[in-house]
């Protein structure tokens, strides 16, 4: 055997020890992943999608920029889920309109009154009923893959936005959308913010929730699915200042 062909073969043992070794990491993020989706959602599917996100990182990672490759690789690796999850999107385009609609409502008043916008606020802001607007965000929440990596790298996130500006290093950006992300799940009304801790944070479901809070079910989605639109609409802010930043 050649000297060339000898390392690439030490080179392709490397990388399949590797794939055994964090193989474990996709499994545990399509199980949480799983966790928020409905039941015509594979495992297998997203397990699958997920080893392709591992190889990506396996093929990319770079040891100098300061990051575990574990962490580096729950990127890649959860971008690589979510992508597949798009492609299969089985949520009606309306359904992300009106999602993209509220959001924008909710800035709006937000940003006029200089307060937490309430629910009947949007509502008015939108021209519909309380009853209408309750409705988009049930829809929403049982759609849409509602989560933390979803404002990241969803159809509308922001990071795609923000990539959008040729930052050079995507990882340090996600870090400090996270920080920024961090800071306005901080600064949510006190009942959502509740909510997205029990949801994210304890892994609780929507029912459990709902006997926490006293609340039906629907009612926890409701909550769950304005504070991924409020949590949008604040940190497309994080965006514009980015912007003025680069301007000034």
């Amino acid at each position: 055997m050649s000297g060339a062909a000898m390392y690439a073969a030490v080179q392709a043992a490397n990388v399949d020890a590797l794939v055994v070794q964090h193989t474990p990491l996709v499994k545990r993020i399509a199980y949480h992943l799983m966790g928020r989706l409905p039941d015509t959602v594979q495992l297998d599917d997203l397990i699958q999608s997920g080893m392709l996100g591992l190889l990506e990182a396996l093929k990319h990672y770079d040891a100098g920029q300061g990051a575990s490759f574990e962490t580096y690789a729950g990127i890649r690796i959860r971008g690589a889920m979510l992508d597949e999850l798009r492609r299969s999107d089985w949520t009606p385009r309306s359904v992300h309109k009106k999602a993209r609609m509220v959001a924008d409502a909710i800035r709006e008043v937000e940003n006029r009154l200089g307060r937490d916008a309430k629910d009947a606020e949007v509502a008015k802001h939108m021209g519909i009923d309380l009853g209408e607007y309750h409705q988009i965000l049930q829809d929403a929440v049982s759609c849409k893959t509602f989560s933390v990596e979803e404002l990241i790298q969803g159809e509308d996130s922001i990071i795609d936005d923000v990539q959008g500006h040729h930052q050079p290093d995507e990882l340090l950006l996600q870090q400090n959308f996270h920080k920024a992300l961090a800071n306005a799940i901080a600064e949510l009304p006190e009942r959502e913010r509740l909510v997205i801790s029990l949801y994210y944070d304890e892994e609780l479901n929507l029912r459990e929730i709902g006997k926490v809070l006293e609340v039906s079910e629907s009612r926890v989605s409701q909550i769950c699915s304005q504070a991924m639109l409020r949590l949008r609409a604040r940190l497309a802010d994080w965006v514009e200042r980015k912007d003025n930043e680069k301007c000034s």
